[in-house]
């Protein structure tokens, strides 16, 4: 039997619990043997027996109970960025108009209700808001009834839309309730406030979720979209590079991205690999050397065979893994919602056992404080407080960690920063500054200024293309060097450069390339270079004729305050890890001027993530830190991704929190910011549940029988409106605290 795993973008769902009913009902499909649903990027993946079941039947199955799947494999991503960019737009314009009606029916309900018309003014103004604006709240609640379950939007659909029947109510016959000698109280601006508060955090949400796919378009766009094949005679031809096969002659041009994956045939050229290793300087290639997809060439042009194409390349595999990273976490269910699937039914429970006990034992008025009291639980009951308990104390923590550099994106990376044992950090760009620069120099004989021999090492280093050449060359030019007309220029390849000035031969280079030219350093020169080297510093000689004149030293230098970040993190029980693609030496050499323990070199993007699920499997919380594309697998694998600010787009895109300057010392600030919003949050939904667990007994009318009280329901739409007023106070007192 031919089992398939396919992919699909899924449209309509609003809330973690929609996934949960996808994925259930997709694995209800006969010949189905497994199915997942990931809300976070909106997708679902179907294993089933290919004669059992087309995804024709998936997608009706799933229009069934009101989604949808994409199954047009061509333009999948297209209809999917469609149907987000459409969904946000009708979020944005509901949260707009709610906003715009709920501010004058709050007005009007706080300060002028004795006006003329004011409860059918309400009443107007309130009624698209409740049951227009907000007609997914019921909707959905309507959903997670028919599954037996319930979510915040549960509670928001009963509660306003009690609130605003029993408002109406109240407008249409207030006569019901003055021949009881009882005033007739509408909640018209509390039905309409709620739902305004839910959609901006809807729109919140909706907002970085939508941000979670650019990373894929961005990864998908290193690939070029032609390449020039290279026929039999020698012409090449411009064909899309879907139609590129293995073994095909592909010729790549300065400044081109590398196509496919294959092996260099003919011509060298220095090509920047970083996307795959993170480090700055480019890679010479020659005949034999491999090549990757994505990768930038250089200065030169050359020819290679295609062996990887399509899904083989190597940027193939790093853009299935981000995909498959960023869709294997289980989507965080909001502490809300995990609360609401109890207190809702609590709620109506409460309400209804209210209406019975007041029915058997009311006396006289038995239906009139039957009714009155149950109301006025669903209304004290109302989600104001506990729908603002998360997002007050979440966005001002995001503005908070603004104002000290930090970008958050989404509500789950600042939840979870607090609980972060395990940071890894990448090297280059990350711990060191990222671009190669002269550290030392050291000349033959201290007592020459050698104003003439740096001019010419300025020409040579100039002229040259190797990469390192150019950090020569920038430094000669800022300690003002003037580079002098060289003639019988020749770049060697592996070696270094050489030309003719003066009537003498000058050479710039590595030590091979003196040996060729049976030029020996003296014991001072050499004993400096061998020093150097053991700092993992690379080291360029300089010579003229047969004297070795100066060693100048190439290093990616590490930032001044890395170590007291490193420091800080590790003081404050954290683990710390270095991982680069760089070699052993390199890498013991920064791990030790930056305090690190724990190092790994030589490593690979996929070798990142593994061992960041390696961390995982072992129960640590891990934070991954980095800049380049090579980092983006470990980045969307991690618990909490933090992008350096001056890092790849790639790289930002697909983390959860940018530090906008280079300084590490923004990571233990956003730890300790991830803590103060944690406790707020958790301070909030206390003083929410303290006035529900108080104020709901004493509406259902507990105090009655002791005292004769009952509950107004004006009093219990004022507590309502000091309890969000309360959980908002507290919010902004995290404006104040220190990180």
């Amino acid at each position: 039997m031919s089992l398939i795993k396919e992919s699909f973008p899924v449209l309509e769902m609003t809330c973690a619990a929609c996934a949960i009913s996808v994925e259930s009902t997709l694995k209800a499909v006969d010949g189905v043997q497994d199915a997942g649903v990931n809300f976070a990027n909106q997708s679902a993946w179907v294993a089933y027996h290919a004669h059992a079941v087309t995804p024709e039947k998936l997608r009706d199955a799933v229009r069934a109970i009101g989604y949808d799947i994409v199954i047009d494999k061509e333009n999948q991503d297209e209809v999917k960025e469609a149907a987000q960019q459409k969904h946000y737009r009708h979020i944005l314009q509901r949260t707009i108009w709610a906003s715009v009606l709920s501010v004058p029916v709050v007005i009007i309900g706080m300060f002028f209700m004795d006006m003329p018309y004011a409860n059918w003014i309400m009443m107007a103004l309130s009624t698209p808001v409740v049951f227009f604006l907000g007609r997914s709240f019921f909707v959905n609640a309507f959903k997670q009834a028919r599954h037996g379950k319930a979510n915040m939007d549960t509670l928001v659909a009963l509660s306003t839309g009690i609130a605003w029947l029993f408002s109406a109510f109240n407008t249409l016959y207030p006569e019901f309730w003055h021949q009881r000698g009882l005033h007739a109280h509408v909640y018209f601006e509390a039905a309409a406030v709620v739902i305004a508060f839910i959609s901006l955090g809807k729109l919140l949400e909706e907002k970085a979720k939508s941000n979670t796919s650019s990373a894929i378009k961005k990864l998908i766009g290193l690939q070029p979209k032609t390449v020039l094949l290279v026929n039999g005679d020698g012409s090449t031809k411009e064909i899309p590079i879907s139609q590129v096969k293995v073994a095909d002659i592909i010729l790549v041009k300065p400044g081109e991205k590398i196509p496919v994956d294959g092996q260099v045939s003919t011509g060298t050229s220095y090509v920047d690999e970083s996307m795959i290793t993170g480090e700055p300087l480019p890679v010479l290639k020659t005949a034999g050397a491999p090549v990757f997809a994505g990768t930038i060439n250089q200065k030169g042009s050359f020819r290679f065979k295609a062996e990887k194409v399509g899904a083989d390349t190597l940027l193939a595999q790093i853009i299935r893994m981000v995909q498959e990273a960023q869709g294997s976490k289980a989507p965080v269910q909001q502490l809300v919602d995990k609360i609401a699937g109890i207190f809702v039914p609590v709620v109506i429970g409460i309400a209804i056992l209210t209406f019975i006990c007041w029915m058997i034992f009311g006396g006289d008025n038995a239906f009139t404080h039957a009714l009155l009291t149950s109301v006025t639980v669903l209304v004290i009951a109302c989600p104001c407080a506990l729908g603002l308990a998360t997002p007050t104390a979440i966005m001002v923590g995001v503005g908070k960690g603004a104002e000290n550099n930090i970008l958050i994106k989404d509500a789950e990376s600042l939840e979870l920063a607090h609980q972060v044992d395990a940071i890894i950090l990448d090297k280059t760009g990350t711990i060191t500054e990222g671009k190669p620069v002269v550290s030392d120099e050291q000349w033959a004989d201290n007592a020459n200024d050698y104003t003439q021999e740096r001019a010419v090492l300025y020409a040579l280093e100039e002229q040259s293309e190797h990469p390192l050449a150019a950090a020569v060359a920038a430094w000669l030019k800022t300690n003002g060097s003037k580079a002098v007309q060289l003639s019988d220029f020749r770049s060697i390849t592996g070696q270094g450069v050489s030309a003719r000035y003066d009537g003498r031969s000058w050479f710039a280079g590595n030590i091979e390339l003196l040996r060729a030219n049976g030029i020996v350093p003296d014991a001072a020169l050499s004993a400096r270079a061998a020093e150097l080297q053991a700092a993992a510093k690379t080291v360029i000689y300089f010579a003229a004729d047969k004297k070795a004149l100066a060693v100048i030293a190439i290093t990616d230098q590490i930032k001044s305050t890395s170590a007291a970040a490193v420091q800080s993190l590790q003081a404050s029980g954290i683990d710390v890890y270095m991982l680069t693609g760089d070699n052993e030496q390199t890498a013991a050499a920064i791990a030790k001027k930056a305090g690190i323990r724990h190092y790994k070199a030589g490593m690979m993007p996929s070798g990142k993530a593994d061992f960041v699920k390696t961390l995982q499997q072992q129960g640590k919380v891990v934070a991954m830190v980095g800049d380049g594309i090579n980092d983006s697998h470990a980045l969307a694998q991690a618990d909490v991704s933090i992008a350096m600010g001056k890092g790849s787009d790639i790289a930002i895109d697909v983390a959860k929190m940018t530090l906008i300057t280079s300084d590490l010392n923004s990571i233990p600030k956003a730890l300790k910011l991830s803590r103060k919003t944690v406790r707020t949050i958790k301070q909030n939904l206390f003083w929410a549940f303290i006035y529900n667990i108080i104020g709901i007994p004493v509406a259902a009318g507990i105090l009655y029988p002791f005292n004769g009280f009952l509950l107004d329901p004006m009093i219990a739409g004022a507590a309502m409106a000091l309890s969000s007023v309360s959980v908002v106070s507290n919010s902004l007192r995290l404006k104040a605290a220190k990180i």
